[in-house]
């Protein structure tokens, strides 16, 4: 019998491994002060102790770590999203956990003189937590529960109410306004290895909890009633992928601060790629979103030399023509 050939799914996660694996390459060697390939790999490998070797290893591997860990934490989060409110444009700002970070930020720098990354960290997953509490106690109200519509409409609120507050202690403190808006941009810029060592528990811990949900995301779907046919806990399935979302969250906002359009377009093209089945979405989703990420933040280093502009305004500008082409193509579900 003649060998099988590769499913396209196998084809497209190995290109796109090879896609996160040249992101990864280029985030290390290219920026202001080009790097040769070769000495990057000199310094990983070999313990090089040139200039540049330093600079690989004190400045961009932590920077590249963290584009790695911010991008996957968003695309799973947007993914998982997506599927609890079955709404195409749904993602961590849209519902307001984003927001929630920002206002958690903006009172720790404002009122408690919270002035550096790593303190800004639990201050901004709290606020996600809060916000994502907020979004679903006003959506299980009244008749029906939290059904996707008023989960959508309930983070619209709750994020007006937040961008609000951010807004209004941001005109009484002026003081504060420099250093949150050098965070509210969204930048791997500045970030080190003890954010790393921070942020990857809540990576693991809500990778696995949106992961444990596939199956539930893809009958749920169907709709909830073919969903609870098929024996699935539809309250279950949404607060522990809920959960899981606002954990990756709320570690990929402290991280970096409030990434735009990562959450939102990835899913979209991960299910343009392997098609609807969760099992595979999501984890096309998490080596899309580092890509995604990592190439803006290059091209920020670059465009515009020898200043830099922030990975959250380079992910809108690459990220923009991929949705436009995916809803032209009517590749985005109604």
């Amino acid at each position: 019998m003649p060998a099988a050939f590769p499913s396209r799914r196998v084809l497209a996660t190995s290109a796109a491994v090879v896609a996160l694996l040249l992101a990864v390459l280029l985030s290390l060697a290219v920026g202001a002060r080009p790097i040769a390939p070769s000495t990057v790999l000199d310094a990983l490998l070999h313990g090089g102790t040139s200039d540049d070797a330093e600079v690989v290893r004190q400045l961009r591997v932590p920077r590249t770590l963290i584009g790695l860990m911010v991008g996957t934490a968003l695309a799973l989060a947007g993914t998982a999203l997506q599927g609890i409110t079955r709404n195409p444009i749904a993602d961590p700002g849209i519902l307001g956990i984003s927001q929630g970070s920002s206002v958690a930020v903006v009172l720790a720098i404002a009122f408690l003189g919270v002035h550096d990354l790593s303190g800004y960290v639990w201050f901004a997953f709290a606020g996600a937590a809060l916000a994502s509490v907020a979004v679903y106690a006003v959506a299980s109200g009244g008749r029906g529960g939290a059904t996707p519509v008023k989960l959508a409409l309930g983070g619209a609120a709750i994020n007006a109410l937040l961008l609000s507050v951010t807004t209004g202690v941001l005109t009484t403190r002026a003081s504060a306004l420099d250093e949150f808006r050098f965070w509210q941009i969204g930048t791997l810029d500045g970030r080190n290895a003890e954010i790393v060592g921070q942020i990857w528990p809540f990576l693991l811990l809500g990778t696995v909890l949106v992961l444990s949900v596939a199956r539930g995301l893809d009958a749920l779907a169907l709709g909830e009633d073919v969903a609870k046919g098929l024996g699935q806990r539809v309250a279950t399935v949404r607060i522990v992928g809920g959960l899981g979302a606002t954990v990756l969250t709320g570690a990929a906002v402290a991280a970096a601060g409030p990434v735009a359009f990562v959450g939102l377009a990835v899913p979209h093209i991960a299910r343009a790629v392997v098609g609807s089945d969760h099992r595979w979405v999501l984890p096309m989703a998490a080596l899309i979103g580092p890509v995604m990420l990592l190439v803006a933040d290059v091209a920020g280093r670059i465009v515009f030399p020898p200043g830099e502009v922030p990975a959250g305004v380079m992910t809108a500008l690459i990220g923009v023509p991929f949705l436009v082409t995916l809803v032209r193509r009517k590749a985005v579900p109604a």
